[in-house]
């Protein structure tokens, strides 16, 4: 009697496997099974030019009086280009490119595989979740198919920003996932599955938790809730959660709540992602030694919470043409956040490395509007008498890209860390 009953509970566990497997909608399978020896980097994939076939109106590039673009893309490769209101040194037009062109995604994804990028997080945020954007998702359609064409690791990053707090809660993020996984097929790619997985699990990422100059308060937005949901629910959960968090989320200081209700949901998470852009700066003393104590801190906190832990790295920051009109009273300097021809950006890979890290996360690929794009960018902007531009340091447009790869290899255990700045043979 004893045999048989183990007998029928071992068959009613494979049934109850059986069944809740079929209810998943994700794929067991993919070619990036964790995020550890990767460097991924954001992608926010909302760029557009007049004429893309939307509604934009100089969306991406403004105009002499009102332009959100501090670094101009190298777009020699591009298949299509726009004009726009800017001359070159010689004269000639200054072209952009536009996200919603699937060629322009696509040639990104080459890029990333040529380069060794590993892949990229795409920016999901709340207001084209909550609006049901159509072109945004066109522009995460070309850009599963890319990832999966050239064997790119690709995950979703839902940005909070867009959140008015007062009465809006975080179920919009539970509904556009179900629409992501039924229609796009996002954690189960036709062809060749690179949904990035941590710990067996699809990764989901949740950015904006904690930072005290956004309108809502985590306490009230149903956090908790949606992770439950991202963790458990037996048709679109199981999956691992990586939060965006402040750069002072441990200590709940300086660019953070001082609130020890973030510690809870962070630990109801996996991964913690610090948000470090314009948090360090090559121009203060002694920076990198700050870096380097805050990352072998939080390291410390993860490790006995039971989480992992991904520090974030920058080329430079340049926010000059967006403040001259959002903070007229206070405008940004060109390229107030130098890249020192990539030096900053090599430091900080170093130290977060030698540190402890084993896996890194940077902004951005390519953000143009705040100047932090590792992507092709130009040394050759546009010259304006208003608006300014931050150029490459006289260094190739592919760089950073190439820097990326370089340190994908460290990273890797695939060549000896160096403290210096490589250099192209």
């Amino acid at each position: 009697m004893r045999s048989r009953s183990i007998i029928a509970l071992l068959i009613l566990f494979t049934v109850c496997s059986a069944v809740a497997y079929a209810q998943s909608r994700h794929s067991q399978q993919t070619q990036y099974p964790t995020y550890k020896g990767l460097i991924m980097a954001g992608y926010q994939g909302w760029f557009r030019a007049e004429g893309d076939g939307t509604s934009a109106k100089r969306y991406a590039y403004g105009n002499e009086s009102r332009s959100g673009i501090d670094m101009w893309p190298d777009v020699s490769e591009y298949e299509k280009t726009y004009n726009t209101p800017w001359k070159l040194s010689n004269g000639q037009p200054a072209k952009f490119f536009s996200s919603h062109d699937k060629s322009a995604v696509d040639l990104h994804f080459k890029w990333m595989q040529q380069y060794g990028v590993d892949g990229v997080f795409m920016q999901r945020f709340f207001s084209n979740a909550r609006d049901k954007d159509k072109e945004s998702l066109t522009i995460l359609k070309n850009a599963f198919e890319a990832a999966s064409k050239y064997e790119r690791a690709i995950a979703i990053m839902y940005d909070l920003s867009g959140l008015r707090g007062s009465n809006e809660d975080c179920s919009v993020i539970i509904n556009d996932w179900k629409k992501l996984v039924d229609s796009l097929k996002v954690t189960n790619q036709a062809g060749k599955k690179t949904y990035l997985h941590h710990k067996g699990k699809p990764v989901v990422a949740i950015w904006g938790i904690g930072f005290p100059d956004r309108p809502y308060n985590i306490r009230n937005i149903g956090l908790e809730r949606l992770l439950d949901f991202f963790k458990n629910d037996p048709v679109y959960g199981n999956c691992t959660i990586m939060l965006g968090v402040p750069t002072a989320w441990r200590t709940l200081n300086a660019d953070c709540i001082n609130d020890p209700y973030l510690h809870q949901i962070i630990k109801k998470g996996d991964i913690v992602l610090p948000w470090a852009v314009q948090r360090y700066s090559p121009l203060l003393h002694n920076d990198m030694d700050r870096l380097r104590d805050n990352t072998i801190e939080d390291i410390k906190w993860c490790a006995e919470n039971n989480l992992d832990y991904v520090p974030c790295v920058y080329p430079g920051f340049s926010w000059h043409n967006l403040s001259r009109y959002e903070f007229p009273d206070d405008v940004k300097p060109v390229g107030s956040i130098p890249r020192q021809g990539g030096r900053f950006y090599w430091q900080q890979i170093v130290t977060t490395i030698n540190a402890g890290a084993s896996m890194l996360y940077v902004a951005m690929f390519d953000e143009v509007n705040e100047g932090t794009a590792i992507f092709k960018g130009s040394d050759n902007p546009p010259v304006s008498n208003v608006t300014s531009f931050i150029n490459m340091d006289g260094k190739p447009s592919d760089h950073y890209l190439w820097l990326t790869g370089e340190a994908t290899k460290m990273l890797r255990n695939q060549k000896p860390l160096e403290l210096k700045i490589p250099e192209r043979k």
